[in-house]
């Protein structure tokens, strides 16, 4: 990822958000003017009641004063609600839609973005980033639109009763622009860092929490609550520098503060004592010199503060400015229903720039067949199923389905004719039927069923307090690896795909269980073409074509009694598991 130009692009980047509500800003800035303007009166009608009621001995008159200016006060306080109310519905309703575009990008991202990226650092940006942005930008802009309106009223309004005084007030001003720009800077890059820092911290949260058992069982645990100590005193540290700039920043302003009131309460005394201003004038400018200071240093506060939100929102853009999936072709057209014919043409591939994974791979499933592949852990087995689905795109040469590029096609209509069985199938936190339906939301209970029958879990399924109703927990950590590998294989029924990929789909399973989820492969397989990854050969001595995959290269080709005939490569793997088999 390449960081933003400047802080300026970040937040036009963020007020391209506010456009769809556009109509809705002219009502938040009526609201704020009435506040502004009442907190620009207030203090100018009480200057003037010293002077002219209170000095006056006029009662009644002052009653009557009171009355009002607690009615500007009011309408002051109505308006400032309004205002608030109103442009914080605005800012959660931009916020909703940054939380929706980090998700949709998400899911959009090709796979090897994920190679490289971790899913606790992405649920950071999605969840910590968005509500630092939401915690700075939620209700603080309501009040900064104030602030600043109130700003502008208020110098006007100090300008307008005297000039000397007035220009007297804004003197330290351009001070108080000066010590923001310095922490503002500094504050940055502390919350930068802590923004990353927690990012760092929510991965190997996610990490761990989803390793657990692993750890405890390699006795892992204190070294994993060394390394986590260590990242949380990282972003602890990181937190506690930005949190002191802050906290320095503050006494700071309010110092300017009390300087600017010793020199109103100065020079406007001096006035009033040799009678050239009133006393109703200055306690006037003493009030809105409190006023005018309570806008700066809430300006200025949320600019320090926002450089928290900044950087958050320099990530969350930074990821949503990832390429997205492979893109369809702009000539792409919808995949026509298909027989099932895969052909490799001299395929070559690698997921980084001169690691070549498969080098110049080709060969032809027939409709029909049933292709297996099989060879060590990380020979390219895995990358030709990823080329099929076009989760990747080939280096050189093509892939085709029934003679048509995959390249071609849109990657929607060619995915939803082929179906998919892992060997770690995930499952969703929800019911039985919604995972079996997961490819199909529309399916009908029905079919629902149908399915599960086919793949032999119905039985089960059944025996369940809930039915198909019941609830499998995240992962369906709830259920046995078998069960869940039968559900896949239900969920792969209910698409009814003409091509039918099994990845390991059989392994980490005991025998009785092996033998149901054989026998539903069994009847999927018909009549489809299937790519068949499998460590047990047992499982794949029915195959048209077994091809022995090693290095990025097919090696051996042929069925398996011809491959058993050789006594290559295939014949030694079969032996030597045969072997292992029988003791």
């Amino acid at each position: 990822m390449t960081a933003l130009n400047s802080q300026p692009s970040t937040l036009r980047r963020f007020a391209q958000y506010l456009i769809p509500y556009r109509r809705q800003i002219p009502v938040a800035v009526f609201f704020v003017s009435i506040g502004a303007l009442s907190q620009g009166l207030a203090p100018f009608l009480i200057g003037w009641s010293i002077d002219n009621l209170i000095a006056k001995s006029n009662f009644s008159g002052l009653m009557q004063m009171l009355v009002f200016v607690l009615g500007v006060y009011l309408v002051g306080f109505l308006a400032f609600r309004g205002h608030i109310l109103r442009t914080n519905w605005i800012t959660q309703n931009v916020l909703a839609q940054l939380r929706q575009d980090i998700f949709i990008k998400i899911q959009s991202l090709p796979l090897s973005f994920f190679d490289t990226s971790s899913a606790g650092d992405l649920m950071s940006r999605l969840l910590n980033d968005v509500s630092t942005v939401n915690q700075v930008f939620g209700f603080a802009i309501a009040q900064i639109v104030g602030s600043l309106f109130s700003l502008v009223g208020i110098a006007l309004a100090m300008l307008a009763v005297d000039l000397r005084l007035g220009l007297l007030s804004n003197i330290l001003v351009p001070l108080v622009i000066i010590v923001t720009t310095l922490f503002s800077g500094l504050a940055r890059a502390k919350f930068r860092l802590t923004r990353t820092s927690i990012g760092e911290l929510s991965s190997r949260l996610e990490e761990d929490l989803s390793s657990v058992r692993e750890a405890q069982a390699f006795n892992r645990i204190e070294r994993n609550i060394a390394d986590f100590q260590g990242l949380n005193a990282a972003n602890r540290d990181a937190n506690i520098q930005a949190v002191a700039l802050t906290a320095a920043f503050l006494p700071t302003i309010d110092l300017l503060n009390t300087l600017s009131l010793s020199g109103i309460l100065a020079y406007g005394g001096y006035l009033a004592v040799v009678g050239k201003m009133t006393v109703g004038t200055v306690t006037a400018f003493l009030l809105y010199v409190q006023q005018f200071f309570q806008p700066i240093q809430i300006l200025s506060q949320f600019y320090t503060q926002a450089q928290s939100a900044l950087a958050g929102l320099e990530r969350i853009f930074l990821l949503l400015d990832e390429p997205s999936q492979l893109k369809d072709d702009i000539n792409a057209v919808e995949m026509p229903p298909i027989r099932g014919e895969v052909r490799f043409e001299n395929v070559s591939f690698g997921y980084k720039p001169n690691q070549t994974v498969l080098k110049g791979v080709s060969f032809n499933a027939a409709p029909g067949q049933m292709i297996a592949l099989v060879g060590p852990t990380g020979a390219g087995k895995s990358t030709i199923i990823n080329l099929i689905l076009r989760f990747y795109d080939v280096t050189s040469g093509a892939v085709k389905i029934d003679g048509i590029d995959v390249r071609k096609v849109t990657q929607a209509s060619l995915r939803r004719q082929i179906g998919i069985v892992l060997q770690d199938m995930i499952l969703f936190s929800g019911t039985i039927a919604e995972n079996i339906a997961f490819g199909r939301p529309d399916a009908t209970s029905i079919e629902i069923e149908a399915a599960a029958k086919i793949a032999n879990i119905h039985e089960f399924i059944i025996t369940l307090p809930q039915g198909y109703d019941t609830v499998v927990g995240a992962r369906g950590v709830t259920l046995s690896q078998g069960q869940r590998q039968l559900i896949s294989i239900a969920r792969a029924v209910l698409v009814d795909p003409r091509i039918l990929i099994l990845d390991e789909a059989t392994s980490s399973i005991d025998t009785r269980t092996e033998e149901l989820v054989q026998d539903a492969i069994a009847k999927i397989l018909k009549n489809r073409t299937s790519l068949v990854i499998a460590h047990r050969l047992s499982t794949v001595t029915k195959a048209d074509q077994v091809m022995v995959i090693q290095q990025g290269q097919i090696i051996e080709q042929g069925t398996h009694a011809k491959l058993i005939a050789q006594n290559g490569v295939y014949a030694n793997l079969y032996a030597l598991q045969l072997g292992k088999d029988k003791t």
